[in-house]
């Protein structure tokens, strides 16, 4: 499969053009082989997911973090040079979809994670480098907050923490996958949830939670966006039949 026409549906389908102010290079970010065969799907690009792509002679990489950011790396020496000799050594091309992939309504993070809840009623939510990137929607029935909790704890592998009363009951739920942070906290009670999920539990975050009094479930960083790269990775493999694996490194925030 050529890598051209990979990345002309991906730039396409993830909208790119929507998110030129968000601080990732999201595209092409490494372009070192024109045929793609296989794809290795990961959260973070890093040397360990770079070298386990080598090992599996996956020749293109996809993640949600990649290594470009703003006007970063502005030296290719240490460990850029380290990643970058990697990949170009072994001829694996590299793309990256930061909020594109948070934002998507089908594909993205917080669209996978409204759905392992079933929620309905769903609507934009959440704006962040004048993007929205989250989604605030409705359970069918009211739900306990550690039954939520399960549900993501044993759908994502991950022990999430929840700030406030586990037995309280919950029907409107805000979501934003990674580190939502206060702007998140402040926009979910504007908006009359009655929980937020996301990624981070910052301690800034503490005492406005606290007077808000909005629970808080929080899934762990790399948790909450594991399920925006499988399901592009899903998408991927059934539209190409090119062959895909994701490779998981946990960070444990």
């Amino acid at each position: 499969m050529k890598l051209e026409k990979i990345v002309k549906y991906l730039d396409t389908e993830l909208a790119l053009d929507r998110f030129a102010s968000d601080v990732s290079n999201n595209g092409l970010q490494i372009e070192a082989c024109s045929e793609v065969n296989k794809i290795v799907f990961g959260v973070d690009g890093c040397l360990e997911l770079f070298e386990a792509a080598a090992d599996c002679h996956a020749n293109m990489v996809i993640v949600h973090h990649g290594i470009s950011w703003g006007g970063n790396p502005k030296r290719f020496s240490g460990y850029t040079a380290r990643r970058l000799q990697l990949m170009f050594q072994h001829n694996i091309s590299l793309y990256a979809a930061h909020l594109p992939l948070d934002a998507h309504p089908v594909l993205g993070n917080n669209a996978q994670l409204c759905k392992m809840l079933n929620l309905t009623q769903c609507e934009e939510f959440f704006e962040y480098a004048h993007c929205k990137i989250g989604f605030i929607g409705r359970l069918p029935h009211k739900m306990l907050l550690k039954d939520i909790a399960a549900i993501f704890e044993d759908r994502l592998d991950t022990k999430g923490k929840l700030h406030g009363d586990n037995d309280s009951p919950v029907s409107k739920i805000a979501i934003v996958s990674g580190g939502g942070g206060m702007d998140s906290l402040e926009q979910a009670g504007e908006a009359g949830a009655d929980l937020l999920i996301t990624g981070e539990f910052c301690h800034e975050m503490y005492h406005l939670q606290q007077e808000l009094a909005l629970p808080v479930l929080s899934l762990g960083h790399y948790a909450s966006e594991t399920v925006g790269v499988k399901a592009l990775m899903e998408n991927l493999s059934s539209k190409f039949g090119v062959e895909t694996e994701f490779i998981d490194i946990p960070t444990g925030l």
